[in-house]
């Protein structure tokens, strides 16, 4: 059974004219008790459809946009802009190797991650922000939180950049909650904290394969990945800052794309950085006192004993919003 959310369901049996909400609210009470309880609130809805005949996803082979993509689908086609890209991991299941890499994209009408496993990976090593997806013969799934999982599959197509199409602004769903760094355990997946950076550490440089983005051997003159043999790297970093919000502090880590935005550089000024780390400490005194909005991950750094903040986006705070945000909470 497709994970439709209840309010969903409801919508579409109301816009269909065939049900009000109040006896909507009855049959849901009342199926579940036909049913000893031994069915949640979606089940019931959906049988509640099928008796009415409302066809909650469309049975028509088309491009389908996020909001209509749920979990349990099959054979999905869609066109996404990219958000974000985020770092590809390595992973050992026993004697099994592998890569993963995930990516954030979306369009005018919502958003949802991306999911890209071992040779498929290659795929999407020169992705960047704002480029377009078709993608075909994908897969959903149920990701962290509930949170809907786009898989491409064996079978899946991707399409980069194809051409005559384009999409609007992006509406990205807002999923982080927002907590005083005081009250992070650990562990959570979507936080969001604002704060005033109190200290920035120089950028830690090394080199990463061009074709699968995994750390490289340095030898002499030569670069050596394990899987594409000597090959030609590109420049990645990694940035530590320590951010403060008046409960307690944190230190966040920015991963390359992540250390782009946050100062609006590129990876040539990086790489000016790298060859002349003198260079990177007017940037640093000039981010002291900033404050910045950090989406992301809360990790246990085990070997310090002390929470981390890996950073998935990062925005600059505006007082305003801040204060608009507040009266609203009060």
């Amino acid at each position: 059974m497709l994970k439709i959310p209840l309010k969903e369901i409801k919508e579409k049996l109301l816009s269909s004219g065939k049900i009000s909400e109040e006896d909507f609210n009855a049959r849901i009470k009342a199926k579940i008790n036909e049913l000893s309880g031994l069915i949640s609130e979606e089940g019931a809805a959906h049988i509640i459809a099928n008796e009415l005949e409302v066809e909650l996803v469309s049975s028509e082979n088309k491009k389908l946009t996020v909001k209509d993509i749920y979990s349990g689908m099959r054979n999905v086609e869609t066109i996404v802009k990219v958000i974000q890209k985020y770092e590809v991991r390595e992973f050992n299941k026993g004697d099994n190797k592998g890569k993963v890499c995930s990516i954030l994209a979306g369009d005018e009408t919502g958003s949802l991650r991306i999911v890209f496993w071992n040779d498929q990976v290659d795929l999407i090593s020169n992705l960047k922000e704002s480029d377009i997806l078709h993608i075909q013969d994908s897969y959903v799934k149920e990701g962290f939180n509930g949170r809907k999982e786009l898989h491409l599959g064996k079978l899946g197509h991707i399409n980069i950049n194809p051409s005559g199409v384009s999409i609007g602004e992006v509406r990205q769903t807002n999923t982080f909650e927002r907590k005083s760094i005081q009250d992070l355990q650990g562990g959570e997946n979507s936080a969001e904290i604002m704060g005033t950076i109190v200290q920035v550490f120089d950028p830690r440089f090394f080199h990463v394969c061009p074709e699968c983005s995994r750390r490289v051997v340095e030898s002499g003159e030569s670069y050596t990945c394990a899987e594409h043999n000597e090959v030609t790297p590109n420049l990645s970093y990694v940035l530590n800052l320590v951010l403060d919000d008046g409960t307690s502090n944190i230190r966040a880590v920015f991963w390359k794309d992540q250390s782009n935005k946050l100062l609006d550089k590129t990876e040539s000024d990086f790489g000016n950085f790298k060859d002349n780390i003198g260079s990177f400490e007017d940037v640093k005194n000039d981010l002291l006192g900033e404050q910045f909005i950090l989406k992301g991950r809360v990790k246990k750094n085990e070997m310090f004993d002390r929470l981390e903040f890996s950073v998935s986006f990062v925005e600059k705070a505006n007082p305003d919003k801040e204060i608009a945000r507040v009266e609203e909470v009060v």
